[in-house]
């Protein structure tokens, strides 16, 4: 039953305009090699009011100019920072977003594309992404700041882009990432081949922990990695070769208020009414 509710579910989101998203800004750049620079961005910057989230990655847009690929290639902290430098996004600065590129363009000067620096940690034999995520994160880490920064922060701002399971983080951002550059169809434009969407990982935010907790998809009560894993696993179950496909729907499932878990409504206009049992309404 519970598949069926969400097969539905999907294909009333499966659709360019379905929602508001970030998404949108990712999907108008054909080329891979910009919608990699542009994905990586908007994923990382996902965070917040969605319309403030689409204003930031639009202005980082601009600063990149029509081929962002291009400009990462080229990227030099002293000549390109430009209007880079003027950008916040809540805790994230214009000298993050400037670090931010020179880290990308570093990984790409040593692997060719984002694609094949982070396939370069992917073990194909394990159940998920955590370990190259852990690869790419601490290889990102790595790389010398002070083109960027000057005078390198001891918690350089830039490293939220770069999250780590190893610190029981969730990883959102990154998890967001990958499902946008590995799964396609009409919300999802897809491109990388070296990674299977049998491996990908819910990228878990508070809508994301809402549903999971109604659908009882998962009993923890922290979020982190190990539930952002046990709402993949459970949705494994239902379709072990694309599992993450569900997340786009049921994230703004939620973010609409269609879910009516703590409501005074409850579940009365909820598309998945039948098929979730929250555990507790404090309105009831």
């Amino acid at each position: 039953m519970l598949k069926q509710h969400l097969d539905r579910l999907y294909t009333s989101f499966n659709h360019p305009d379905s929602a508001l998203d970030p998404i949108q800004i990712v999907r108008r750049y054909p080329r891979l090699d910009d919608r990699e620079i542009v994905g990586f961005v908007a994923s990382g910057l996902a965070f917040g009011r969605v319309a403030s989230v689409m204003a930031s990655v639009e202005a980082v847009c601009r600063a990149m100019g029509p081929a962002p690929a291009a400009f990462v290639r080229d990227f030099d902290p002293a000549k390109h920072a430009g209007d880079l430098r003027h950008i916040v996004h809540r805790w994230t600065r214009g000298r993050d977003l400037v670090a931010l590129m020179w880290i990308l363009r570093r990984l790409i000067d040593e692997h060719g594309s984002l694609e094949r620096s982070f396939a370069a940690g992917l073990n194909p034999a394990s159940p998920d992404v955590s370990d190259a995520i852990e690869a790419w994160s601490n290889r990102a880490r790595a790389i010398d700041l002070r083109p960027a920064y000057g005078r390198v922060p001891k918690a350089p701002g830039v490293y939220y882009f770069f999250s780590r399971p190893s610190t029981g983080s969730a990883c959102k951002r990154i998890n967001l990432f990958l499902r946008w550059m590995v799964r396609q169809d009409s919300v999802d434009p897809g491109g990388w081949t070296s990674v299977p969407a049998r491996q990908l990982v819910v990228p878990l935010d508070t809508h994301t922990i809402r549903i999971g907790g109604c659908l009882r998809l998962t009993k923890r009560a922290s979020p982190g990695w190990k539930m952002a894993a046990d709402i993949t696993a459970a949705l494994r179950n239902l379709d072990p070769e694309d599992p993450v496909r569900y997340d786009f729907s049921l994230c703004h499932l939620s973010m609409m208020g269609a879910c009516g878990h703590g409501t005074r409504r409850r579940d009365a206009q909820c598309p998945l009414k039948g098929a979730c049992r929250p555990k507790s309404n404090p309105l009831r």
